[in-house]
């Protein structure tokens, strides 16, 4: 039977990442999840990844690898930046939540809006979009915005607070090409944005779970 690791660091993703698995790929297959909030809250403390985090995740993909997976999955995109740095040290391939989020931005268009609610995660995500886009040999104006208010009401469980506030957040936005929501925990609002704006809205766990089907598929 095959296996799917995941690397949560945001306890609300861990339900609704795990039915999207279950509706999103065929078959029958085991999850194994592995919460891990500090990588998430210590950044948020520190403004920083830091050497220790990055050895925390280290040692969560050497424990993940240890269950046998076929695919390990790292939901939180303020990580993704030690993921693909990490992801060579263990024979198992690893997917970062928006590695095909930010491919299909790039792709979509030249100006970008990219939206969050954690500062932690803007650096990466505007990495992530950048490294995207010179790999495609073209350049990007990115815009930027985030409201940390937001994700205080997802984590107090105010999900009705969190989702008026992404509104708010959209609203500000100057004429782009694309959205970008940074966060797994914002993908629910991806039809709420596109709306409000008129501008088409990407997010990560569809795409992402997209690319584990595929690589589950190819290890048959």
């Amino acid at each position: 039977m095959k296996r799917i690791a995941c690397i949560h660091t945001v306890y609300s993703v861990i339900d609704s990442f795990t039915r999207q698995l279950r509706e999103g790929i065929p078959g029958d297959f085991k999850i194994h999840t592995l919460y891990d909030d500090f990588l998430a809250s210590d950044p948020a403390d520190t403004g920083k990844f830091s050497a220790i985090n990055h050895q925390r995740l280290r040692l969560d993909f050497q424990a993940c690898a240890l269950t046998g997976a076929d695919v390990i999955v790292v939901s939180c995109s303020t990580l993704s930046p030690s993921v693909r740095l990490l992801r060579g040290e263990v024979n198992v391939p690893v997917v970062a939540i928006d590695d095909a989020m930010v491919a299909d931005a790039v792709a979509a268009g030249r100006r970008i809006g990219l939206l969050a609610t954690a500062n932690s995660t803007v650096g990466p995500s505007s990495s992530a979009l950048q490294a995207a886009a010179a790999a495609a040999g073209i350049e990007i104006q990115l815009q930027v915005l985030c409201n940390e208010e937001a994700n205080r009401a997802m984590k107090s469980g105010d999900k009705a607070t969190h989702d008026r506030l992404v509104l708010e957040l959209a609203e500000q936005l100057a004429p782009c090409d694309v959205v970008v929501l940074a966060q797994a925990s914002m993908a629910h609002m991806e039809a709420a944005v596109a709306e409000r704006t008129g501008i088409p809205v990407l997010s990560s766990p569809k795409r992402c779970i997209a690319q584990v089907r595929e690589i589950l598929e190819k290890r048959d």
